[in-house]
């Protein structure tokens, strides 16, 4: 295992090599936690992880939680306190980490000083800071570079909650100028409230840094921008509230969105995750109003009528992603809601995973990898050994 700190044009295998979106560290991280549970063997898991991290390892800045570096430095210590030559590797990565982080802090600072938006390979959870603040949470490192990458992390999310004015009009400070996706234009730009790119990791990273003692100023006040915003964008239906997947220009200053209904309740976009996002608000916020409102959502975004839905397996838009944050939510719920939804949650899930598909690939976030990790979780009805999920920031 070689690192590269500059960029690097590495070959397509091992790109893909060390991808946790859709490459092989998701059945990596797989074949740990079986290990880890004795439903599977650490020899497997020791030849996953080797063909896994053997060769260069981008440690460019354009990596992040879900690719490069940080992704098998999360999968080596997943496994470091059953092999601690794992942790000797991963303390090397968590060093790229750092620099990683601290390089994209830096040119953030020198945008916001040139007063331009954001964009998502800045602050997001797959390739961003936010990811990065994930994983050093999890890692929960007590060395003073580490806690203070961190504390850096928490205060640049803190002013993404700032707004700013772009275009003559005023937009949340995680505002970018990019579309969310090639094919879905947003003319001006967009501010997203997904989990994976938007207002919902904001808060979710916020809340749990909060509830494990991480705390900078204006942290409490920054949670209480994005829950607001939230309730600004709330919608409320029949079958339940929902939110926008994003709010465009011409959206902020008619104050309606124009998306006509809800979309599916999954992790990425959807009211599971973003009601995940505000329990978690709630908890750190102690607000025990906001709470119960949170999760009345999720257990209504778990009633048949929504998960009849649901076509994907996968943790990104699917029935696994669902599952793992009811899951999760279920542990912290004030009342049993969400826990007596999880059966037909769970039955749905066995049933979706046993259906052939031409689309489900190995990956974790729309694959087999994620969804035999979510699987795992059903069947031993216990919490993941190895934590896998605090890359979903649920947990």
């Amino acid at each position: 295992m070689t690192s590269h700190p500059a960029t690097t044009t590495l070959a397509v295998d091992d790109a893909t090599r060390q991808s946790l979106a859709t490459g092989p560290v998701g059945m990596a991280l797989l074949s740990v936690e079986h290990a880890w549970t004795s439903t599977g063997t650490w020899a497997a898991a020791q030849g996953n992880i080797r063909r896994t991290v053997t060769g260069p390892v981008d440690a460019a800045d354009h990596t992040g939680l879900y690719y490069g570096a940080p992704a098998l430095a999360f999968l080596l210590h997943a496994a470091a306190d059953r092999h601690p030559h794992y942790r000797a590797a991963g303390d090397i990565l968590d060093d790229h980490v750092l620099r990683i982080a601290q390089t994209k802090l830096a040119a953030a600072t020198n945008r916001i000083e040139r007063g331009e938006p954001t964009a998502f390979a800045e602050y997001d959870l797959f390739y961003g800071l936010t990811g990065i603040g994930a994983l050093l949470l999890h890692q929960d490192r007590r060395d003073t570079t580490t806690e203070d990458v961190l504390a850096a992390i928490l205060r640049y999310v803190v002013e993404l909650t700032r707004p700013r004015r772009y275009d003559g009009v005023e937009v949340p400070g995680w505002w970018v100028a990019h579309d969310p996706d090639k094919l879905m234009p947003t003319p001006g730009g967009h501010a997203n409230l997904g989990m994976a790119h938007g207002a919902a990791g904001l808060t979710a990273l916020l809340a749990l840094a909060s509830l494990r003692g991480h705390h900078v100023p204006g942290h409490h006040d920054a949670l209480g921008v994005l829950t607001a915003w939230f309730d600004q964008w709330r919608q409320d239906s029949p079958t339940g509230a929902w939110w926008p997947q994003w709010i465009t220009a011409d959206e902020l200053r008619t104050g309606t969105p124009t998306q006509p209904a809800a979309g599916r309740p999954s992790w990425c976009y959807g009211s599971v995750g973003i009601a995940r996002a505000l329990q978690l608000a709630a908890l750190a916020l102690g607000g025990h109003q906001q709470q119960d409102a949170a999760e009345i959502v999720l257990a209504a975004a778990l009633t048949d009528h929504e998960l009849d839905r649901i076509t994907d397996p996968g943790l990104c838009h699917g029935i696994a992603g669902i599952y793992q944050t009811a899951y999760r939510a279920a542990h912290d719920a004030r009342t049993p809601a969400i826990a007596q939804r999880l059966p037909a949650v769970a039955a749905r899930l066995t049933r979706h995973a046993h259906t052939p598909a031409d689309s489900v690939d190995n990956g974790f976030l729309t694959g087999s990898a994620g969804i035999g990790l979510a699987l795992h979780t059903l069947r031993r009805a216990a919490p993941p050994h190895t934590g896998w999920d605090t890359c979903l920031l649920i947990t």
